[in-house]
């Protein structure tokens, strides 16, 4: 009897010990490993299917800052409404904001840490595709931009703090002045595609316009000269009375 004791157990403890041996992911939340969470901002132009839906994912800190901006340039295909729907989704799939235009933005404070959802959709045009530029990110004011690393600058004297406060500050306009750089780039890309659109279409226009003329011109002579057009008499051909 002790022995099919003993054996139950030495059973029970391996599936305790192999449980507590299996892999597991680190929490969001957690400090101990960073994850890996690219770049702070992104902008690019990127072309939704006709009827498609396009998702991206930004990381963000809590009590940070996200900025989202799109603007639809050009439409390609039958269909040419503008007009694209875009969402931005917490980290737990919560949905934060939604907009439904030609261009728009998506303005919002992170309260978690985690993988930001952004989906466009071209949802009007069944027949046509578009070009969006896209403008997003997160950025970060206050003691929230070290990421922790304040604690080891306790040591630095009152000048260093100045400098590092003013470095910051020049930092941020910076950042603020590209943003404002980039609404201006996806204003001239719009333009640029608009102008373009109405350079083809007046050029098509006035083509068209002028082989039309030109085709009129040539039918009216050819009936103006059938009316004066006078037939030959002869002997065994002559005009009715």
């Amino acid at each position: 009897m002790f022995p099919l004791l003993f054996g139950a157990g030495l059973v029970v403890l391996n599936l305790v010990t192999s449980a507590r041996s299996q892999k597991t992911e680190p929490l969001i939340g957690s400090g101990d490993q960073l994850l890996f969470h690219g770049a702070d901002r992104s902008d690019f132009a990127i072309m939704i299917p006709p009827a498609g839906t396009e998702c991206f994912w930004q990381f963000a800190h809590q009590n940070g800052y996200f900025y989202f901006s799109y603007e639809v340039q050009r439409t390609l295909g039958m269909s040419h409404d503008r007009h694209v729907a875009a969402t931005a989704h917490t980290p737990q799939g919560f949905l934060i904001d939604s907009s439904q235009n030609v261009r728009g933005q998506i303005n919002f404070s992170t309260k978690e840490t985690g993988f930001y959802q952004l989906c466009l959709k071209n949802q009007q045009n069944h027949f046509g595709s578009v070009q969006v530029y896209l403008n997003f990110g997160v950025f970060y004011e206050g003691p929230e931009m070290d990421h922790k690393q304040k604690n080891e600058r306790k040591q630095l004297n009152d000048t260093l703090d100045a400098i590092e406060e003013s470095t910051r500050k020049v930092q941020n306009n910076i950042f603020h002045m590209w943003r404002y750089y980039n609404f201006a780039r996806m204003r001239k890309m719009a333009d640029f595609f608009l102008l373009q659109s109405n350079y083809n279409y007046v050029n098509w226009w006035s083509t068209a316009q002028s082989l039309v003329i030109i085709l009129s011109g040539i039918l009216q002579l050819y009936f103006l000269k059938r009316l004066f057009n006078v037939p030959k008499t002869t002997d065994t051909k002559k005009p009715r009375c």
